[in-house]
């Protein structure tokens, strides 16, 4: 039976109220270079809230009659929503937190499609995809001014099970007791958890203007739509952007159990603080999860030791099923950061002096040709290795979740990934103990690899 779909009108909210000419006539163009295409998509992922999936494929297929009819008016704009999923509405009206999400949707688009994909941030230019990522989160109003150290980034698996998932809520309960802000990808599962567990805390300590924010990507978004707890979504154009916002906006970072994707994200953090230039900046970097979860914990811990060495090792900590220690030890850590920043004259809200080398920001195209050319050989240096690692992920999480990588897989077959021998042994138990553990994409109750292994 076809899924329920509603119909209704939508006036944005926010500055998205009133568009130049120039921005509505961009934001019409259903071509290759306008703006109708991406906002359609990322529109009904957000309508898709809540949903039990996450294959990107199978919605936009499901819902290839859904459509966004944006209509000139005289006194701003209206969004006709056509067969919509039935879940984003209440007798008929939809859901606030839902409209927030599509107005700030539209708000992202808008000023990404005109404001930055332009010469004033041409990202050739060294300094300018920072400043992109800046005036994307600033546009978004998420940059709070003359604000404390508060903000915690919350990393983690989309599909977690029940007893991690209650252990994110648990971590997040205590962040929130102490007044801490809760950043995440704002999917479901792990990125959910914190934002719930949070809220409880804000609401006893009587937090009125507790801050969720959600960080997304159009790539991820379907298969990760925002959860309805995010209160500030922000749609970043590409997976570095995004990742790149994470750490210039958090004080601490904690990593609860996660597959893949998780897996990117610390290999790209790691990669950043391992840096020469990064050795003095303070960012507490926790690895949690509940007792059961210490085995996945142990096996990144060994993947990193052996590929990336006891330096990386020196910048985390593993505490398992500490959920108060973990938060006293994050509210700790944001000091640390407030007066490093203080000392260096770097800003509270956007940490301007940390340094992101181009292996980092430049978007990574998992084609079977990049795939196949990354070098991942033990004789470069940490930081760089770790680059290249962690777009070998990026490619892994697109064959696994994103409809243009399930499409090339099935085109093309699996990527290859080429290089040294035991840099490529580490990357197969790792990546076979996460099939074990059951936390890849599995169908019919086996995992299909997208990729291969080649010495």
């Amino acid at each position: 039976m076809d899924a329920q779909r509603v119909s209704t009108r939508v006036t944005p909210h926010g500055s998205l109220e009133i568009l130049s000419q120039q921005e509505v006539n961009k934001l019409l163009d259903a071509g290759t270079s306008g703006l109708y295409p991406l906002f359609r998509r990322c529109a009904l992922a957000v309508l898709n809230s809540g949903a039990e999936t996450d294959d990107a494929r199978s919605l936009f297929e499901e819902y290839s009659d859904f459509d966004v009819r944006i209509l000139r008016r005289s006194w701003g704009l209206r969004l006709d929503i056509v067969n919509a999923p039935a879940h984003a509405f209440v007798d008929g009206e939809m859901i606030q937190g839902v409209k927030e999400h599509l107005s700030a949707v539209l708000r992202d688009v808008v000023y990404i499609g005109t404001e930055i994909a332009t010469d004033r941030f041409d990202p050739r230019v060294p300094g300018n995809i920072t400043n992109a990522v800046f005036h994307i989160l600033r546009n978004a109003h998420v940059l709070a001014a003359r604000a404390r150290p508060d903000v915690i980034v919350c990393w983690g698996g989309h599909s977690v099970s029940r007893t991690e998932y209650e252990y994110t809520k648990a971590v997040g309960y205590e962040l929130g007791l102490r007044g801490l802000s809760i950043c995440t990808g704002c999917g479901p599962g792990a990125m959910k958890g914190p934002m719930k567990g949070a809220t409880i805390g804000h609401s006893k300590q009587r937090i009125v203007n507790g801050r969720y924010i959600g960080l997304t990507e159009p790539g991820i978004i379907a298969a990760e739509p925002p959860n309805p707890i995010t209160n500030q979504l922000v749609v970043l154009p590409d997976i570095e952007k995004r990742m790149e916002a994470f750490i210039r906006l958090g004080h601490g970072i904690i990593v609860f159990p996660g597959g893949v994707g998780t897996t990117e994200e610390i290999l790209y953090l790691l990669g950043v603080l391992l840096h020469p230039d990064n050795e003095h900046i303070e960012m507490p970097l926790i690895f949690t999860g509940p007792a059961g979860s210490a085995d996945y914990f142990r096996r990144v811990d060994e993947f990193i030791a052996a590929t990336l060495g006891e330096r990386a090792q020196r910048r985390y900590r593993i505490m398992i099923d500490q959920p108060e220690a973990v938060a006293r030890a994050l509210l700790a850590g944001t000091h640390s950061v407030r007066n490093q920043r203080r000392n260096d004259g770097d800003a509270w809200n956007f940490n301007w002096l940390l340094r992101i080398e181009p292996e980092f920001q430049t978007p990574f195209d998992p084609t079977h040709e990049a795939m196949a050319g990354l070098s991942l050989n033990m004789d470069l240096p940490a930081h760089l290795l770790a680059a290249q690692l962690r777009r070998a992920f990026s490619g892994i999480v697109s064959g696994n979740v994103k409809d243009s990588g399930i499409r090339r897989i099935e085109q093309n077959g699996p990527f290859e990934l080429r290089g040294d021998g035991r840099v490529l042994k580490r990357l197969d138990e790792l990546l076979e103990s996460f099939v074990a553990q059951h936390r890849m994409k599995i169908a019919g109750g086996v995992y299909r690899p997208c990729y291969r292994l080649v010495s």
